[in-house]
């Protein structure tokens, strides 16, 4: 059986490329290189380039998805994005190998626009029974921040951050009314709509879902424990700053109720693939959503990793699903 070329889109154009970049080397050792050729494709703008012969960097062909070798060329057969952030997770590579006829690996274009866009993406599951989601004020950069009308709404504290960007980039706790403009100047760096949201007091989880065609398989829930304020950049990939307990020391009904709302939650934006849905539990046991990681990291000290081994889960073998499911309905 002839092997598949497979690109393996790593890099991107955010403040996450770094995080991705480590997120593609781990997916890239984890390939059966006797089912894949695997090309790994760095995108930096509007430059696609894949090492060549001799470390050579060669661009790659967009106009049929290929790579120049000498005078021929590789067709590459499939896309599997490792990119967080743009253009990785807001449909914009989707995009493109949807109009190419391409096979991928993630969820498609629309679901990718519903999950990188917080709000919208908050919309969509808002109907979903026992997921509760904490309330919000939404700023465009055409907009005055009403720093009063903020305060009287939310309270204090509350959490801005940018509508469409990951890695709590430009994400900030403010305490203090005078914090709250600064708060959405810093996250309009990444993204053109700014969300202002309620502080909900709890505990913060992430629950890894693999969905196909066939089945949608919850992962065991991680706790994560800043020592931090926050689960910010820092304390996310900063060794040390933080600690994600895999599975979670919680009572296993509170876990199968979080498996249970993350599948739905993927469910209803139509996601594919592999993704990580993240909540935060109040005192109550009430589950917020706090966001869907259509492409969640993959690194070596990432969540998603450490679940699959907790399930006794193998990368390759996610891999090869993900590509199977693919390649049938494609």
């Amino acid at each position: 059986m002839k092997k598949l070329n497979v690109a393996l889109m790593a890099g991107g154009n955010s403040s996450e490329r770094e995080v991705a970049l480590g997120s593609a080397r781990l997916v890239y050792d984890a390939f059966d290189r006797n089912k894949y050729n695997v090309f790994m494709i760095d995108v930096n703008g509007r430059h696609w380039s894949c090492e060549g012969a001799g470390g050579r960097k060669v661009e790659v062909d967009k106009t049929d998805f290929s790579i120049p070798a000498g005078d021929d060329r590789i067709v590459l057969d499939y896309a599997f994005v490792m990119i967080h952030g743009t253009p990785g997770e807001d449909g914009k590579l989707q995009g493109y190998f949807e109009m190419m006829d391409i096979p991928y690996s993630t969820s498609g274009f629309v679901s990718s626009v519903e999950t990188f866009d917080k709000t919208l993406c908050k919309r969509v599951v808002s109907e979903i029974e026992g997921l509760s989601l904490a309330r919000e004020i939404v700023i465009r950069s055409v907009d005055d921040v009403d720093t009063e009308a903020v305060v009287s709404s939310l309270g204090l504290p509350v959490f801005v951050k940018p509508n469409a960007s990951g890695s709590s980039c430009g994400v900030t706790k403010v305490k203090t009314a005078a914090e709250l403009k600064p708060a959405v100047e810093k996250a309009f760096t990444e993204s053109d709509t700014v969300l202002v949201e309620e502080f909900v007091q709890g505990r913060e989880f992430g629950c890894g879902v693999l969905l196909t065609s066939s089945e949608a398989q919850a992962l065991p829930v991680t706790e994560i424990v800043a020592h931090k304020e926050f689960f910010d950049y820092e304390a996310k990939y900063t060794a040390g700053m933080s600690d994600e307990i895999t599975p979670a020391d919680i009572p296993s009904e509170l876990a199968t109720r979080m498996q249970a709302l993350a599948v739905k939650a993927a469910r209803a934006c139509r996601c594919r693939g592999l993704v990580r849905v993240d909540f935060i539990v109040d005192g109550a046991e009430n589950i917020y959503m706090i966001e869907i990681n259509s492409i969640p990291g993959m690194s070596a000290g990432s969540i998603v990793p450490k679940q699959l081994r907790s399930a006794g889960i193998e990368l390759g073998d996610v891999i090869d699903r993900i590509i199977a499911d693919t390649l049938c309905r494609h």
